[in-house]
């Protein structure tokens, strides 16, 4: 039987809305879980607005939200936090940064994109 290669404890994230291509991208994670649904428990969402993150919060309040943009918007940073976000990032840099900042909104951090800095 194959064995799967992520470590036991991976982290579950969820993209809301869905995008296989990024699904597929942090899928390649050694210990990411791209789950399809908020059924799954995921510890960090990847959201695509402020109104987003409000009702992720409301349905499950554990669940960390990080707002995925594709490009800095005045003001974004600052609403996603007030909002309840652990952060901004940008949806078009390194996959590999994406995945360390799903990692530290995990543990509590958060994350805005050094260019979305306020």
């Amino acid at each position: 039987m194959p064995r799967d290669p992520r470590p036991a404890k991976s982290l579950r994230v969820l993209l809301l809305p869905p995008d296989p291509a990024l699904a597929v991208l942090l899928g390649l994670q050694p210990d990411i879980e791209v789950v399809p649904s908020p059924v799954q428990r995921p510890q960090v969402a990847l959201v695509d607005s402020v109104a987003a993150v409000e009702a992720l919060a409301a349905e499950d309040p554990e669940c960390r939200a990080l707002v995925l943009t594709g490009r800095a918007r005045p003001g974004l940073p600052e609403a996603a936090l007030a909002a309840g976000a652990a952060g901004v990032v940008l949806r078009d840099g390194p996959v590999e940064d994406l995945a360390a900042a799903l990692r530290a909104a995990s543990t509590g951090e958060t994350v805005i994109d050094p260019v979305l800095d306020v």
